[in-house]
């Protein structure tokens, strides 16, 4: 029962229904190229350490079907998101750390992400460690050419579940910036515009 209450959850995942899926808010302060720059507000995330995607979707899965103190099914949000060997869900908005049920299941920590910054490259494609590798050294060669300083590792956040084509799959690497470093990339490319501007 719990395997097909989980095909069911990935059936409803973004690109493979029509159903409206909560992604936190953010917004975009700048783009640059192939990168976006956005500010997050604080969001809670639900999260296991388990390298192993299958596993640890499963235990994720598990808590917001109903395995928790509370006995109560939360929607599925998105993106899925890769920090290292630590997988997370986003909690939905509603919540705040003291109204979400506690998990049964020990290994699940629940927490809340700072407000900060980030550098985001979005690219679609399968979910390879290849795949994955070679788009995060483009955001990070990226970032390096526009001076800008990174704060955190990078992460990996997918939007589509496995039944979604691969190449309508919306994936991203996100990368944890210094915010004063994109002011200075604005400020440039103001500059660079009003130039070209002024000689046209």
């Amino acid at each position: 029962m719990r395997r097909l209450l989980i095909l069911i959850l990935l059936s409803v995942l973004p690109g493979t229904s029509a159903m409206a899926i909560e992604e936190p808010e953010y917004e975009v302060l700048l783009r640059e190229g192939e990168i976006e720059f956005r500010r997050y507000e604080p969001y809670i995330v639900a999260e296991v350490t388990e390298a192993r995607d299958n596993r640890a979707f499963r235990i994720l899965a598990g808590y917001i079907f109903g395995d928790n103190v509370e006995q109560e099914k939360m929607q599925m949000t998105a993106p899925v998101e890769r920090r290292g060997a630590d997988m997370s869900f986003v909690m939905e908005s509603k919540y705040a750390m003291d109204s979400l049920p506690a998990p049964n299941d020990q290994r699940i920590r629940l927490r809340e992400l700072p407000a900060r910054v980030v550098a985001v490259r979005e690219f679609s494609g399968r979910w390879t460690e290849r795949s994955f590798a070679r788009h995060e050294q483009s955001s990070l060669d990226g970032l390096a050419s526009l001076g800008i300083e990174t704060t955190g590792e990078p992460e990996l956040a997918r939007y589509n579940g496995p039944f979604t084509p691969w190449f309508l799959r919306r994936n991203e690497i996100i990368v944890p910036v210094n915010w004063s470093g994109v002011d200075v990339v604005e400020e440039t490319s103001e500059r660079i515009a009003t130039e070209a501007a002024a000689r046209l």
